[in-house]
This record gives structure tokens, sequence and C-alpha cells, in this order.
């Protein structure tokens, strides 16, 4: 689906929605009437047209809190409301929430027209409207041509679009993504989530997605929701989320990180100085922070350069080459560190056993409260 195929100038798409959920709740009983919550507390506010990922690890509750909004699961208590208009009771049929599955979930005796036309047969509409709906959004999706076709001759790229093209036929008040991309192979994943946020631009339409996938959350979303255990542990930006997460959990799940003890020693016009690794460094914090601390950092923030007078020194432990950068483990005196360069850029050849000068890249260090754990 090249950007000159995508065409949504035939869709009759609707005013983006504010999606506002509050309080969500869900337990289930699991055999032996054990329970297990699965979301606790969940609230999230999402604006009109945003693009919003809920992200974490297997078992955080995402899928849950997705399938509630879709209608698929009952809450044990909280509120989800479309444009001021509660829907929580509502029956997944009169929501107007268009769902894409993991498995895109396609009847593989039907064609990919009667794939999409299903959600409007099921509803009762009208046999025209229903040929000009499907092949509207199969024109938004670049699959005008296919319609004839049984999924089994599709690629994955093309079945997942034949299922985005469901969803988009009923003009949804709310897309819903349940990790779409993950049976796809590593390329052709870069390539449709591309071409899955350039079609959600152009339509403006509200979406949540769900993934475990870090670079998809960041390369997709307007903004993300990190989960753990049932809970929201941190809602912002990609670039908030990654630079300044909010807790160790965090900072663990989307990226490598870095988590030194640090000793602050000053504090003065929104500058912290910090001992960490035996030298000093500087850097901004909002408030005065407390006395034992964390510095976060991340591996490309750390530097790697001759071991000269006045530098970190380290001792290269072992080095990992991925093509585009090296990704280096380093060990200052008991403590292990994790350092990228790109691989064009390297300064030279460096082996294990080899002593390199280390600078941490003080604009790009993070501070957490030192009472916090690393996540098990």
């Amino acid at each position: 689906m090249k950007d000159s195929r995508l065409d949504i100038s035939a869709l009759d798409t609707t005013a983006a929605k504010t999606l506002e959920i509050r309080g969500l709740r869900k337990t289930y009983t699991m055999r032996g009437g054990r329970s297990v919550p699965a979301v606790r507390d969940f609230t999230l506010s999402v604006a009109p047209g945003e693009f919003v990922t809920l992200l974490g690890p297997s078992g955080c509750g995402k899928t849950t809190v997705l399938r509630t909004l879709a209608g698929l699961e009952e809450p044990d208590a909280g509120e989800i409301l479309l444009d001021a208009r509660a829907i929580t009771q509502l029956p997944a049929h009169r929501r107007r929430i268009g769902l894409v599955f993991q498995n895109y979930a396609l009847f593989p005796h039907m064609t990919v027209s009667e794939n999409v036309a299903y959600s409007m047969r099921i509803r009762s509409a009208p046999a025209d409207a229903t040929r000009t709906e499907v092949a509207a959004a199969l024109k938004a999706v670049g699959l005008e041509a296919l319609g004839t076709r049984l999924p089994s001759q599709l690629s994955g790229g093309q079945q997942q679009r034949v299922a985005l093209a469901r969803a988009l036929v009923m003009k949804p008040d709310l897309l819903l993504f349940d990790e779409p991309l993950s049976n796809l192979d590593a390329k052709l994943r870069v390539q449709v989530r591309g071409e899955l946020k350039r079609l959600q631009k152009q339509l403006g339409t509200t979406t949540i997605y769900v993934t475990h996938d870090q670079d998809e959350a960041m390369s997709l979303s307007d903004r993300i929701a990190v989960m753990n255990a049932g809970r929201v542990e941190q809602v912002g930006t990609p670039e908030e989320i990654y630079a300044r997460p909010a807790s160790l959990f965090v900072a663990d799940f989307v990226g490598q990180v870095n988590a030194l003890p640090g000793r602050v020693t000053g504090y003065a016009d929104g500058r912290a100085t910090i001992d960490v690794l035996g030298h000093r460094v500087t850097l901004r914090a909002d408030r005065n922070p407390p006395p034992d601390v964390l510095v976060l950092v991340r591996p490309e923030a750390v530097r790697l350069s001759g071991a000269g007078d006045g530098a970190i020194i380290a001792v290269v432990e072992e080095l990992d080459y991925r093509g585009d950068r090296i990704e280096y483990r380093i060990r200052i005196g008991d403590t292990m560190l994790v350092a990228i360069e790109a691989a064009l850029g390297r300064r030279g050849r460096v082996a294990p056993g080899d002593r390199v000068g280390v600078e941490l890249a003080e604009d790009a260090l993070h501070l957490l409260p030192a009472k916090m754990e690393m996540p098990a």
C-alpha cells in the first residue's frame, strides 16, 4: 500500500470522538475460586483523533481494557464515555467501534469483499449501500483490485489491510487494534505500521492500539500508556516515556537503561549536582531530589573515549556487533554498564579487555529516588 494508493476520499468518515475511561476495574475468577485482578482503577483521557497505545508485558491487562472498550467484556466497575455519552452498558453491536484482531479473524471461505461486507450485512444494511461502502473501504487501504480473492490468496500484509477495511466500513467512532502486526515478519511489520500510521492520520479516527512491542508503540503513537499489573504506570508522549520515565519499570521496559546509585551533593537554580561512579555530574532537576538517587542512563548516552587523565576508566567485557550499531558491556569497578555507539562512527578497534574512557551525556540523564527497585 504505497502512499499514492491511500485514498479516503470516498469514505464518509464521522467526526473524531473524545474517549474517557474512568476507574475501570476487572477481576477474573479462576478455577478453584481464586480471584485475579486484570485491570485496577484504569483511567485515561483520549483527545479526538489521537492515537494512544497501551503498552506492557503479557498479562498486564491491556487486552482486557481493549475488550472492555469493544463491549466484549463487562467491567466490574468504572465508566466508558464517547463524547460524554456513556457506552459502558451498551452491547458491542451498538457501540460503532471498529476492532482489528491479532489473527485478523477473516472467514477463509469468503472473498475479500464478502469479509469486509460481513459487519454491514449482520446489521441488515441495504445491499446498494453495502456495495458502495465496501468499495470505498477497499480503495482506502489499496485493495480495490483484490475484492474477489480469498484470504488464502493474500499476503500477511494484505490480510491485515482486509481486517482494517472491515473495521473502517462501519465508519467507527473508535478504532481498536489488538496487536495486529504480531503475525508479520520484521521487515513487513515496519512497512505496514508506517502505512497504518499515515492512514489513521488521514482518517482522523480516535484510535487505541495494544502491543507489547516498544518499537511499534514509539513509532505509531501520539501518546503511550505503559501498563503493569493492571495499572497505568505512566502516560506520555514517546519522548517523555523514553527520556523521563516515571518509574524503573517504565525505564526498563521501554528500551535499555543503566540505573546507577548516586548521591546528591548540591541543588541550585533547577540543577542538581550528583556524585556517581566516583565522578561529579550536574543535571537538570525540577525539584530538590532526595539525598540518595538512581541516575538513569540510556546506553546511547554512555560515550566511549580514550582512557586519558580525568576520564572515568572502564574495562570492556563484551561487545556485540549489530550492523548499524555496536553494543558494549563495560565494567567500572563493581558496576556493569551497557553502551551503544553507531557502527559507522566508532573510534577504532575496541576488543574485550581494553581500557576505555567513559563520559555520561549529562543532558540525557534522569533521576529517580533510590528507594525504587528494578523490576523482577
